[in-house]
């Protein structure tokens, strides 16, 4: 029996109590009657103080099974974090925490943490023989312990390190693991089961892209649950997206470099806290997509990195290891354990936190070995290509435990490569990806319109190119925080002109984004066209909608603008029921490049249209004529729904007064058309009246 700095120790059962002898360093020892270990209580007494009445964890049986074990090292357990990590739990009638960890390499492991004063000398863990599991019940420990594992490596030295299925963690600075446990009582059940009837396919979906910390700067989980549901209803997103939500040491890499991925960050509250905003979203409509980083992990030293003395979490190869873009680790996705860590992630966000999509960082650094490397410094897969095999049927595992456990819950993958079948089914050969940023969409559109006016002709492939490979893979459309950082600018300021021009070149673009097939993403501050980047210290720069800004109602025109899309766009059926078949779409004129003109027309499932034009010339075109489809007599007269130049969003308010009556005269291929009034650098949709 371990307990260091004790004078004596008693053991105490229902034959009496048995006084231990003091061997050396805190060891006792002793001899009980009969074959078998009978239930029993310590009685340790420490100088200067009463005798203390303990229970031993050690007379406990493990608290995993024979199936956690097997499932851990099949690489099978779709529900790892109810195995592994610290579990207040009562065992055999006495309450504590079990703490379990995988340490293969391990030559011992030691609980350590604020209730011994970070000395585990007393509380080595148990191997669980080849499963590489170490184990251990510590009696009256619960919620609130900080606590670590201490790794003895086979190189002799010592190592603290956080646990890797921590639930919860000490706010950074500090590193140490949490004991937690859920009181949260969800109340989003009407959600849920709507949640598993949705089709995201065939569904509307225009998302909220924010940086959690920054968006009101100070607020926690449980005050931005106050504000920003209504924030995000007044607007009309569907769906919010947060930027990592997960433990990190540096709050300047925005959560992207992650060291407990199964917790959420304790810079704004509890897991508990966390769930009340998740909870508080879906009460109000609102879906809940997180980004996930599984393409690297950081190394500091209490993290993953040589967990338990040697690469264990990260390949052993160090060219495969290291990631040369961010000075990270990369994730052996080859070894069962560690993609069984992952995939379990996946679900564990999903299940406990009833995220609705898990938006994949950095896919295309998972899938090629040469990613960012040069020449020699990579070494290819088995049939001498550069494809990770092993990241690809990760990925599909990934996906295909997440929606076939999570019903309605979408995964996105952010890809910018060519890589086919992104979004396809895994049993079709796809890696199984519900959605695909569109990174080419965005790329060439940004180029087209920071682009003088005068000059866009020149480039009018750059804005109608996305359509030959629309339908390629099932997209969204992001204008997301990687476009507003880095020099790159805010987006109204990537646009060219003064700054009316800006402005209205920023709501043309918005209109012909929300109107082109896929789904919409816009990060936070551009809603109301900021004119800074992003900066994580600072957030969106709310000051410029106040009153007392001299131009706040300019910038209040295109938050206003954003909110009417997205609620003119919900409405639409054409706009979303067949974003991914070319059966929604058909370009009226996708070649006036002389005009910076184009439209096209999108069909709802029952051939409802929407016909979208874009003028993106500063000059007014009067009396253009635009060819409209026919649905027998009931489309002769067209409304004017949405025209980005309107006064209300800061234009010069030109606009089709009335309604536009279809004339029998054959234009861009269709029976009939009509002249229109278009705006200056403006948008114009129009429905059947």
């Amino acid at each position: 029996m371990l307990r260091p700095l004790a004078e004596r120790v008693t053991i105490e059962t229902a034959y009496g109590p048995a006084e231990l002898t003091h061997q050396q360093g805190g060891l006792f020892t002793g001899l009980l009657p009969g074959s078998a270990i009978p239930a029993y209580r310590l009685r340790v007494a420490y100088p200067g103080c009463e005798p203390l009445l303990q229970d031993d964890g050690y007379r406990l049986p493990p608290t995993l099974g024979e199936l956690d074990l097997h499932l851990i090292r099949e690489g099978r357990h779709e529900q790892l974090w109810q195995a592994l990590g610290s579990h207040p739990r009562t065992v055999e009638g006495v309450e504590g925490t079990a703490f379990a960890v995988w340490a293969p390499n391990a030559v011992g492991v030691r609980l350590v943490g604020d209730f011994n004063h970070w000395d585990g000398t007393g509380h080595p863990m148990r191997s669980l023989g080849s499963s590489g599991v170490w184990e251990l019940f510590v009696p009256q420990l619960g919620e609130g312990t900080l606590y670590k594992y201490e790794i003895l490596a086979r190189d002799g030295r010592r190592r603290q390190k956080a646990d890797p299925l921590a639930r919860a963690a000490q706010c950074p600075p500090g590193t140490a693991s949490l004991v937690t446990l859920s009181r949260h009582r969800w109340t989003d059940q009407d959600w849920m089961d709507r949640r598993t009837r949705t089709h995201h396919h065939r569904a509307p979906m225009s998302v909220y892209e924010l940086h959690l910390a920054s968006w009101r700067p100070g607020l926690g989980y449980r005050e931005l649950a106050a504000e920003l549901p209504d924030y995000l209803n007044g607007l009309g997103f569907t769906h919010v997206e947060f930027m990592p939500v997960m433990e990190h040491p540096f709050g300047g890499s925005w959560g992207y470099q992650v060291s407990g991925f199964y917790a959420p960050t304790a810079r704004l509250g509890t897991p508990d806290d966390f769930r009340h905003l998740v909870d508080a979203l879906h009460r109000a409509g609102i879906g809940v997509i997180v980004d996930w980083v599984p393409a690297h992990f950081p190394k500091d030293d209490f993290a993953l990195a040589r967990f338990d003395g040697e690469p264990l979490y990260e390949p052993a190869d160090p060219r495969r290891a290291e990631h040369p873009d961010w000075g990270t680790l990369e994730f052996d996705y080859g070894r069962t354990e560690v993609r069984n860590f992952l995939v379990a992630n996946a679900v564990y966000w999903c299940e406990e936190f009833h995220i609705d999509g898990l938006r994949v960082d950095a896919v295309a650094s998972m899938l090629y070995l040469d990613y960012s490397r040069e020449g020699g410094d990579w070494t290819p897969n088995r049939f001498g290509g550069r494809e990770n095999l092993d990241a690809a049927a990760f990925l599909q595992e990934m996906n295909a435990t997440v929606y076939r456990r999570c019903p309605g819950v979408v995964t996105i993958a952010e890809e910018s490569t060519a890589w086919e079948g992104v979004t396809r089914p895994t049993d079709s050969g796809g890696l199984g990806f519900g959605l695909k940023w569109n990174m080419g969409w965005m790329h060439d559109s940004l180029v087209y319109m920071s682009k003088e006016p005068v000059h866009r002709k020149y480039h009018h492939n750059e804005i109608t190119f996305s359509m030959v490979y629309a339908y390629s893979e099932n997209y969204v459309l992001p204008i997301s925080h990687d476009e507003v950082v880095h020099g790159k600018q805010a987006l109204v300021a990537k646009m060219p002109g003064d700054w009316w021009q800006q402005r209205a070149n920023q709501r043309a673009y918005l209109g012909f984004m929300w109107a082109h097939p896929g789904k919409q993403l816009l990060f936070m501050g551009q809603e109301f066209a900021q004119g800074a980047e992003w900066d994580h210290e600072v957030g969106p720069q709310w000051w410029v909608l106040d009153d007392n800004w001299p131009a706040a109602d300019e910038h209040r025109g295109v938050q206003r603008l954003v909110g009417d899309l997205n609620r003119l766009y919900r409405a639409a059926p054409a706009l979303w029921e067949q974003d991914t078949t070319p059966d929604g779409f058909r370009w009226l004129d996708g070649g006036a490049a002389e005009d910076n003109l184009l439209s096209f027309v999108r069909f709802a499932a029952d051939g409802s249209p929407l016909v979208a034009v874009c003028n993106f010339a500063p000059v007014v075109r009067h009396g253009y004529r635009v060819g409209l489809p026919t649905l027998g007599t009931t489309d002769q007269l067209w409304s004017e729904v949405l025209n980005t130049d309107a006064e209300r969003y800061g234009g010069s308010g030109i606009a089709n007064a009335g309604l536009v009556k279809a004339e029998s005269v054959d234009w861009n291929g269709q029976p009939r058309s009509a002249e229109l009034v278009i705006p200056p650098l403006a948008t114009l949709w129009l429905r059947p009246a």
